[in-house]
């Protein structure tokens, strides 16, 4: 009788394969999808934090270039108020574009 213990030389390590196999078919469903779970909220964190400073150092950087290219044409104080008024044009312009985006024309 195969399934008694006391008969079955290889009872044990059948026991053992099985559970071993259970028991990793398990970890593999819980742990291995929960792990990339956290990655991705970990990395997407990351991601978000490194935008929120990047962006505003960008804009810092081209206004502040394209000041100074404007200070090659005019003297410094036109070259501020020019490359604000330039800059915040640009930003308005992307700005109503995504709005634009936003909405399908199914929708509207």
């Amino acid at each position: 009788m195969p399934g008694n213990p006391f008969t079955d030389p290889n009872w044990a390590p059948d026991l053992a394969d099985t559970v071993e196999r259970v028991v990793g078919k398990v970890r593999t469903v819980a742990t291995d999808n929960a792990v990339k779970a956290s990655r991705g909220v970990v990395f997407g964190v990351l991601a978000l934090i490194a935008t929120l400073v990047a962006v505003p150092l960008l804009v810092i950087l081209l206004l502040g270039t394209f000041r100074e290219l404007l200070g090659f044409f005019v003297n410094h104080g036109r070259a501020v108020w020019i490359s604000y008024i330039a800059l915040g044009a640009l930003l308005m312009i992307a700005g109503f574009f995504a709005l634009k985006l936003r909405h399908s024309k199914e929708t509207a």
